[in-house]
């Protein structure tokens, strides 16, 4: 039996650590041929998506190893908790950078090594992008532009046969989101909080984002495009 990804080429942006990773090891388990690009890590093309020159070197090397492009997961993002009239405009500039016009930037460079024949994009954005937080004004403010970032590709890229959608995920266990409550005080009271945010009252595990980005990645998803498809425990609605 073949994976559901079989012969498929795919750039992963952010897959050194988290959900990229996640989606990485997914994708290879389904018969992938995927490249990395990340800041650093074993096997990854290094770039700084800060850089638009860094970020076209990596998406041509990728493309270029992998024999063309598939599929794209921007898994890429930082985050900044602050409050808003203490943030600088340069914490705001390189939230923007990272978050958002580095997605974007990948995914222009990557369009002209996608198939004839199609492709996939998956932006993996966030909750808040859909329901805003307190003293993360930069952080939900990208995150939201990439949500529509990937309705406009969607509706653009649609007659090239490129389907186009956007993860939007709660709280999930990795080392960007152990971030927000180990430094505090209390950090287990700090945890707890956190979960009470949510229906289901817990943290997803990576490996559940990475079940959705296969989904939209696959054939599974052939008539979904310009979603945005909140993986979030119910946080959006509780």
């Amino acid at each position: 039996m073949t994976g559901r990804l079989e012969g498929r080429r795919i750039l992963v942006t952010g897959g050194a650590s988290g959900i990229g990773l996640a989606t990485v090891e997914r994708f290879r388990a389904e018969g992938a041929g995927v490249a990395v690009i990340d800041l650093k890590g074993p096997g990854v093309l290094a770039a700084d998506l800060r850089s638009a020159e860094a970020t076209r070197e990596a998406v041509t090397a990728a493309a270029g190893a992998l024999g063309g492009l598939d599929g794209l997961v921007n898994a890429v993002g930082i985050d900044l908790l602050t409050p808003f009239g203490d943030m600088t405009d340069a914490e705001w500039d390189d939230v923007m950078a990272v978050n958002l016009t580095g997605p974007m930037r990948v995914c222009r460079y990557a369009l002209p090594h996608m198939s004839a024949a199609g492709g996939t994009i998956v932006n993996v954005a966030s909750a808040a992008g859909l329901s805003p937080l307190a003293r993360r004004a930069a952080y939900c403010s990208s995150k939201a532009g990439l949500i529509m970032l990937g309705k406009t590709l969607a509706k653009e890229l649609a007659p090239a046969g490129i389907r186009v959608n956007t993860v939007c995920p709660g709280a999930v266990d990795t080392p960007l989101f152990r971030t927000s409550y180990e430094n505090d005080a209390d950090p287990g009271a700090a945890l707890e909080a956190i979960r009470d945010r949510y229906a289901l009252h817990r943290v997803a595990e990576p490996h559940e984002l990475a079940d959705a980005i296969l989904y939209l990645t696959s054939d599974e998803s052939s008539y979904v495009t310009g979603t945005a498809f909140a993986v979030d425990g119910g946080r959006t609605f509780h």
